[in-house]
């Protein structure tokens, strides 16, 4: 891997981590035109995750420390059951990439035909959580778990994360201003945990890239996700998902063909 597909690479997952439109269907797409092998970049996939995380957090650190230190308070306020719901919303994913792991590996194999038709699917997705209209109200443990379950559809390559909790959200008629908030606070535990748990490939013995490479690449990650992430959430309370429905549509169709 050189600087160049570091950047184009580190931008993608900056930009799709957040906007609805599927960031490890776009990897996909991306390593495959470039032909770049995953297990030979490993710690390259590590470092543009956690360049994700570490923007989350660069654009949510008052709300995050507010929940800390309200939870820390250790009795039932506003904090500790925000973070309640994080928890149950998580239970999904963690159960997806504990026991289905080896399954969650093998759909990450290059195969353009099926990451263009799970684009298709984030375009439905979206489509239907932006006309369904019902009265919103705030997010329940019930609606969590659910948002949850949507989030462990997402590691297949081309479903969207934040496309897939957002769209079920507006689905179950969660306020809008709470979602995309939510949305990407849940994304924290899930892509630590993946990596730790090594959900991304185990065989880093073959890794070649360069600490330089691997430093520009999680860079391009994080303010791409940076702006990404703020600018999702605008795009959330305007209810302004149907052009990516659109954008997925496309894509999908696009790379069906060409793969």
């Amino acid at each position: 891997m050189n600087w160049f597909e570091a950047v184009v690479l580190g931008l993608i997952q900056g930009l799709t981590e957040f906007l609805p439109v599927s960031s490890s269907g776009h990897l996909e797409i991306g390593k495959y035109f470039f032909d770049i092998n995953a297990e030979e970049n490993f710690y390259f996939t590590i470092a543009v995750h956690g360049a994700t995380v570490a923007s989350t957090i660069a654009v949510f650190w008052k709300e995050i420390l507010q929940l800390i230190t309200g939870s820390l308070k250790f009795r039932k306020n506003e904090e500790s059951t925000y973070v309640l719901k994080l928890i149950v919303s998580v239970i999904p994913v963690g159960i997806a990439g504990i026991f289905l792991r080896n399954s969650v590996e093998g759909l990450f194999n290059g195969n353009m035909n099926f990451t263009g038709f799970m684009l298709l699917v984030t375009s439905i997705l979206l489509a239907i959580g932006h006309f369904i209209r019902k009265k919103e109200r705030s997010i329940t443990y019930l609606d969590s778990f659910l948002i949850g379950i949507a989030q462990a559809l997402a590691l297949i390559p081309g479903i969207s994360r934040s496309g897939a909790t957002i769209s079920t959200g507006m689905m179950l008629g969660n306020r809008k201003d709470e979602l995309a908030k939510f949305s990407f606070l849940m994304l924290l535990v899930p892509v630590l945990g993946a990596n730790l748990l090594g959900i991304l490939p185990d065989d880093t013995g073959s890794a070649s890239t360069s600490a330089g490479i691997i430093a520009i690449g999680a860079l391009a990650a994080f303010i791409s996700g940076y702006l990404a992430c703020r600018w999702m959430i605008s795009l959330v309370r305007r209810s302004k998902m149907i052009w990516f429905s659109i954008y997925c549509a496309i894509v999908g169709l696009l790379t069906i063909l060409l793969g």
